[in-house]
């Protein structure tokens, strides 16, 4: 009777020390991927969204243009806008970052808009009062007002951005999601619950980092609630 191999390599075991320590190289790579998709995407995003949302707050009538084409972007799925977007980006990590792009678009864009219509009208009549113009306005009250509303939408995208970019491995640039795809093609147990715990250890810490600089940058919140 043949003994059981003893390397949880060679028994394919899901959880594995082994791979930890052989593979590490390949799982720095994995992650580094992963976290330029994700922090370009959602960097790119709010770049675009807060002047969207400014626009949609600054003219009523562009509101509904505006939440209508990210609301419909949003639907799309991934498999479908990564192909639309293919004659223009090719098979390249800018394709994999250009859908998250869109993707981050609709929960930024509500959630800037939310924050910059939640300001109330008293505070900005006593600004423009005070002598503030509308790009005064805009930077020293509206925005900082409208932080803690435009975080937790920054906070969603951002989760969301970890958990779509996995999907970019079907182009070859999904980070992790390379590893766990590849894992799942040849039931190599380890690789698939390493890639997909890394994926999710990801999304925790960068939701809680965000939750600290909003803790930081929102010293008013805390002194309501207190």
């Amino acid at each position: 009777m043949t003994a059981p191999p003893d390397d949880c390599l060679a028994r394919n075991e899901w959880i594995c020390g082994e791979y930890l320590s052989t593979r590490r190289d390949i799982l720095l790579d994995a992650v580094g991927q992963h976290l330029q998709l994700t922090a370009f995407s959602v960097l790119i995003g709010l770049a675009l969204a807060v002047p969207l949302a400014v626009l949609a707050r600054r003219w009523g009538w562009a509101a509904g243009p505006v939440l209508a084409l990210t609301t419909v972007l949003y639907t799309i799925p991934s498999l479908a806008m990564f192909s639309l977007l293919l004659p223009a980006y090719g098979l390249s990590a800018a394709l994999v970052v250009a859908g998250l792009v869109l993707y981050s678009l609709t929960l930024l864009v509500r959630n800037i808009l939310a924050g910059l219509r939640a300001v109330p009208e008293e505070t900005r009549q006593a600004a423009r009062g005070m002598g503030y113009g509308p790009i005064r306005l805009l930077l020293t009250v509206e925005l900082p007002l409208a932080l803690p509303a435009a975080m937790a939408g920054l906070r969603i995208a951002t989760v969301s951005a970890v958990s779509l970019a996995t999907v970019g491995a079907i182009v070859g640039f999904g980070g992790l999601g390379n590893l766990i795809y590849s894992g799942m093609n040849t039931f190599f147990k380890a690789q698939v619950l390493t890639a997909s715990v890394l994926c999710v250890l990801i999304a925790v810490v960068a939701d809680l980092l965000l939750l600290g600089v909003q803790w930081l940058i929102t010293p008013w919140t805390r002194a309501a609630r207190a």
